[in-house]
């Protein structure tokens, strides 16, 4: 065979990034965030935006309402679960935002966890719409709903959306997704943050600016009296196919030199590290000083996750929690 149909690489792919829409998008994300969110506050809005039949339902069927139904205090805890609502509904993004639905204010949300002064006053609103529709959608379901409807229908949507994408938009969502979880890392300290930078108040009360970019994907600079100084360069390689990862490495190494230019001190790189030839990397990218694998840094755990957000921390000049 002069061709290999059987190739995995693009469903380690999506692996990947179902391991990073777990942390924002997926039942672990929500969770995480009704762990944080007072439960009478929640109680409160549930009878305001959840039908009382369909809660009926879900009690018979011993499902939690915000695990269908969305309520405000969980999206301010977790603005990005507006992607879990939307995914457990079964709606592409492309749909979700187009012109004349009047979601797409909520699409920063989503896609950069941030709930700003244009989305936040209209919460209420996108859980009253949405609480419409879900509680049709739980209605129709025959047999009735289940917890594992619940887990499952999501991924239906969502293996689509990746499917549905190319190489390239899914290495933009995997940068995105390294910057949300930079922003997990530094939540404590933000003073202010937009969708491509983050304003940190360190330790030393000096402004550091966190910044998504090209060349390098993301920039750590640090605020000294008379100048902003260039600290470190982030550059991010998605893909996971080994025959091709020195020619990614040779990519990062390109744009660490564009940055030696610009008097940055530290040089990092996020890629595939699993089953390549770790010193061929080295030789690819000599200018890398860090590397860091891909998979972990999407599924915030393991060795190379601990070691990130460590050296990120105290890159930024802040205490780790």
């Amino acid at each position: 065979m002069t061709k290999n149909p059987l190739n995995s690489s693009r469903q380690v792919i999506f692996h990947q990034m179902l391991v990073a829409a777990r942390k924002t998008t997926l039942a672990d994300a929500l969770s995480e965030a009704l762990r944080g969110v007072d439960p009478e506050t929640a109680k409160q809005q549930i009878s305001r935006f959840v039908p009382v039949e369909a809660q009926q339902i879900l009690a018979a069927a011993g499902i939690r309402d915000e695990h269908v139904f969305p309520v405000p205090i969980v999206l301010e805890a977790k603005p990005t679960l507006v992607g879990y609502y939307r995914l457990l509904l079964g709606i592409s993004q492309k749909r979700f935002y187009r012109a004349g639905t009047g979601m797409s204010k909520f699409k920063p949300m989503e896609q950069k966890g941030l709930l700003n002064s244009k989305n936040k006053p209209d919460l209420d609103e996108f859980c009253r719409v949405m609480g419409q529709n879900l509680a049709e959608l739980i209605h129709q379901l025959s047999p009735g709903i289940t917890p594992r409807d619940v887990s499952e229908l999501p991924l239906l949507t969502l293996g689509a959306q990746l499917y549905g994408s190319n190489n390239n938009s899914i290495g933009r969502q995997a940068t995105l997704e390294v910057f949300l979880s930079v922003c997990e890392i530094v939540k404590g300290y933000i003073a202010a943050r937009d969708g491509r930078k983050i304003n940190v108040a360190n330790a030393s009360k000096r402004r550091v600016l966190i910044s998504l970019g090209t060349d390098p994907d993301i920039r750590i600079q640090e605020e000294f009296p008379g100048e902003l100084r260039n600290k470190v360069a982030i550059e991010i390689q998605g893909g996971t196919d080994n025959s091709n990862a020195h020619n990614r490495a040779g990519e990062a190494e390109k744009s660490h030199l564009k940055a030696a230019k610009h008097g940055y001190r530290d040089y990092w790189t996020i890629i595939s590290k699993t089953g390549v030839d770790q010193a061929k990397l080295r030789e690819e990218s000599p200018t890398t000083k860090s590397w860091f694998d891909v998979a972990q840094v999407l599924a915030r755990e393991g060795r190379d996750w601990d070691d990130f957000r460590s050296r990120l921390a105290d890159s930024v000049g802040i205490p780790l929690d």
